[in-house]
């Protein structure tokens, strides 16, 4: 068995696929994490607000500098072409912080690509050796949703509509963990678990053979 190097983490909004995310790092993966860079290039002086600016208007852009999250989450729901057109210009730049962000993994360490869209991107699906799919019902993600600082079920609900379906994220899965009803700690104890069985037994055998 080869070292596992690379593994994708997606799931839908409210899943508990940061929670997830933040496991892992405690058990000693290297974390990409593909919104965060997201939001960085869409802070004020960010790479993406100047071609966002031309594509979109600078209405699209907040009096701070940062993208209007709120405007244009309600120009790309209502319009393909222009969500089309924020993924053009997103994408990109996302790929390569990804890619400089990857690099700076120690050696041996296995990198942990938490990617929403996942299921959409074969060209991510192709970057990752193994994919975990965090799922949970659509009520328990509008609720959890819900529950943030300004949102609303209803806002939650258009959200997860948006999002590719249930079924198309535990189709690319090479394991799922269902978080409906999990405690912190229950679910932590999965990834745990997930990350000796995928992880730990591979890199001993790499090491035994001199090749981490």
């Amino acid at each position: 068995m080869s070292a596992l190097r690379t593994f994708g983490l997606t799931g839908g909004i409210g899943s508990g696929k940061s929670t997830v995310a933040r496991t892992l790092v405690d058990c000693g993966a290297h974390l990409v994490d593909t919104d965060a860079i997201a939001r960085a290039l869409t802070l004020p002086g960010g790479e993406a607000i100047a071609p966002i600016a031309a594509a979109f208007g600078t209405d699209a852009i907040g009096a701070d500098g940062a993208l209007d999250r709120e405007r244009m989450r309600a120009i790309v729901f209502a319009d393909a072409a222009a969500k089309r057109r924020l993924e053009g210009i997103l994408h990109p730049l996302i790929g390569q912080q990804a890619a400089a962000l990857a690099a700076a993994a120690a050696p041996g360490q296995p990198v942990v690509y938490d990617v929403p869209l996942l299921a959409e991107s074969r060209h991510w699906r192709a970057r990752v050796q193994r994919i975990v799919v965090i799922d949970c019902a659509e009520a328990t993600q509008a609720a959890r949703v819900a529950a943030r600082p300004g949102w609303s079920i209803e806002a939650a609900e258009r959200v997860i509509a948006q999002q590719v379906p249930r079924a198309a994220r535990r189709a690319i899965a090479d394991a799922l963990i269902h978080n409906d009803g999990l405690s912190l700690d229950e679910l932590a104890a999965h990834v745990r678990e997930l990350y000796r069985h995928w992880v730990l037994p591979a890199a001993t055998a790499a090491a035994a053979r001199g090749t981490v």
